[in-house]
């Protein structure tokens, strides 16, 4: 029986079966059908990520098919919001210090495909369900916190996208199938197992179990003991029976996905961050902007409250935009003062990138705004070892070995992110309110003691292995064969 009507052995009642056969059809309706075409693919050099990872881009081309290294892994993902580039970039960068090429693989890169446009489509309203739930509350209330939390932690969910994932499949039929496989997101997932891939891992972000993130066939890997359990009994994935567990074999908690670079230098990292607060430098804040460019009015606030400190040198403010340039301009226009204040770094990323080294001094209020996304995404990694806090909703970033101040969340499902930081130590629990942040920066400014905390809860977590799991993906993927 096909995938889309039986899931890890549960049978898909018969009405969600039709309602995810009806989603296909539309989709493929509306964008087409990419049965029967070939489809070539080359290498290009990536210019953000070629040097510090080692990354190929895969490119449609009308020359000669690409000629994998012997090494190779693709990386296949999606750009829907940062998180799933960012955790792309960790796979890679570990992959890199394995020994294998990694190359990368974007489903929402090739206009004019059935695979391009499903994900466009989706992505725009997921980042337009984002912006709204921070501008309305009642509908995030009663609409995108039950569809982040509850709709699509559902068993029927996974039916329509496995049925919708079929007309992804023909854009992966001309690559080799034997090659290690890396997704970031279910769909590039589900595509490479519809056309055949036989290695494929698919890295579960977040830390809410959810059947969105179910790609049947694959080794599914995930960050914390919680999840793990979560996936492993799919776990409130229908409200109405209890369901048949996944294989054991199917299923590995492998700790964080983080980059090589991080990992490798969390001591030293955070020995500078304490070298400076015994000094009395300013304490460092890194806000980021995320891919859907929400939470901009709590932004302001932040903004607002720490500008004055930043006059006083109490502060150095470290803002990424990404490649949202209209939300900085709009913070800028409700903040008195501080685009005065700022100096803005606009699309000159290898100027940054040469300066941002581990001892560069930084004060008063640093902007950084790129159009290009590779260098928007991958800005924060330099930021963030070269910041004191990062202040963050609970996505992606809350898994990342820096101390962390855990900003209100974008979506329910990012509400187990903040608790696994608290719990960990390594981030501050998730405050909801401005004037939580407010008491917990003015904390942060006065006082090193938190920082010493969450530097030392870091350390210990990475004695044990916590930050890990993007090595351990890798390790999975170049051992797997299975079809």
């Amino acid at each position: 029986m096909e995938r889309s009507r039986r899931i890890f052995g549960n049978e898909i009642r018969e009405k969600d079966y039709r309602k995810a056969v009806k989603s296909k059809k539309k989709y493929e309706k509306k964008f087409g059908s990419d049965e029967g075409k070939t489809f070539v693919f080359s290498a290009a050099e990536n210019p953000v990520l070629g040097e510090p990872l080692g990354v190929k881009n895969l490119v449609l081309s009308g020359g000669e098919p690409v000629s994998f290294e012997e090494n190779a892994l693709i990386v296949g993902n999606i750009r829907m919001g940062y998180g799933h580039y960012r955790i792309s970039m960790a796979i890679a960068s570990a992959a890199r210090a394995l020994g294998y090429r990694p190359y990368w693989l974007d489903l929402n890169s090739f206009p004019g495909t059935a695979a391009t446009g499903i994900i466009s489509r989706q992505n725009d309203l997921y980042s337009l369900g984002s912006r709204l739930s921070q501008k309305f509350s009642l509908f995030n209330k009663l609409v995108w916190e039950p569809i982040n939390s509850e709709g699509f932690r559902k068993l029927s969910y996974n039916a329509a996208d496995q049925k919708n994932a079929e007309l992804m499949a023909p854009l992966l039929a001309g690559l080799p199938k034997d090659v290690p496989y890396v997704a970031t997101h279910a769909w590039p997932a589900q595509a490479a197992i519809h056309a055949g891939f036989t290695r494929v891992v698919n890295a579960i972000p977040d830390n809410w179990p959810m059947a969105l993130h179910l790609a049947e066939g694959s080794v599914h890997t995930v960050q914390t003991p919680s999840s793990y359990l979560g996936y492993l009994t799919l776990r409130g994935m229908d409200p109405k029976r209890a369901l048949s567990p996944m294989p054991e074999e199917a299923i590995c908690e492998v700790g964080h996905y983080v980059d090589d670079e991080f990992v490798k230098n969390i001591a030293a990292d955070n020995a500078r961050r304490l070298a400076r607060a015994e000094a009395g430098e300013p304490r460092r804040f890194l806000l980021t902007v995320g891919g859907a460019g929400a939470q901009q009015k709590l932004f302001e606030e932040i903004a607002a409250h720490l500008l004055p400190k930043v006059k006083e040198g109490k502060v150095t403010l470290l803002v990424n935009v990404g490649d949202h340039k209209n939300v900085w301009e709009e913070i800028a226009a409700h903040v008195p003062g501080l685009a005065e204040a700022a100096v803005f770094h606009e699309d000159d990323y290898e100027t940054v990138r040469k300066t941002l080294t581990p001892d560069a001094p930084l004060s008063g209020v640093q902007v950084y705004c790129n159009k290009e996304i590779f260098a928007a995404v991958y800005l924060t990694n330099l930021l963030m070892r070269v910041t004191d806090f990062l202040v963050t909703k609970p996505s992606e970033l809350a898994f990342y070995p820096v101390p962390k101040l855990m900003m209100r969340r974008v979506g329910g499902h990012e509400a187990w992110g903040a608790i696994t930081a608290a719990e960990l130590g390594d981030g501050t629990f998730e405050c909801e309110r401005a004037d939580e942040i407010k008491v917990m920066l003015d904390r942060m400014t006065e006082s090193p003691n938190i920082l010493r905390y969450l530097c030392g809860r870091i350390e210990k977590a990475d004695r044990v292995g916590t930050y890990n799991g993007a090595y351990e993906v890798v390790k999975l993927a170049a051992g797997a064969s299975r079809g």
